[in-house]
């Protein structure tokens, strides 16, 4: 449930208002209306080369990943035995490439 408020703001000699801690670094939209109010809407701007993560197929992509994710919790990896599967594979590749 949303709530509203209603406070007197004085505008200062340098044309600015305090809006408070909770606001500070938002960014706002303002819309200045024809009887003169000004609307103000905290807004996300999002960066033209970051537009593509919200655009299909990429959006449903990321959307996976995250589900994938929340669902995997990270472990820490035993390079040992990492390694060892890398040279196991690199061995059933050069065994296969000598039959062929």
């Amino acid at each position: 449930m949303s709530t509203t408020s209603t406070e007197l703001k004085t505008v200062g000699k340098s044309g600015q208002i305090s809006l408070g801690k909770s606001f500070a670094g938002k960014t706002l939209r303002m819309h200045r209306q024809g009887d003169g109010s000004i609307l103000l809407t905290p807004v996300a701007v999002i960066p033209e080369s970051q537009l593509w993560t919200l655009q299909e197929p990429h959006r449903s992509a990321i959307e996976r990943g995250m589900a994938w994710a929340a669902e995997n919790p990270p472990a820490e990896t035993d390079l040992d035995e990492l390694l060892a599967r890398r040279e196991q594979h690199a061995e059933a590749k050069r065994v296969r490439g000598s039959s062929e």
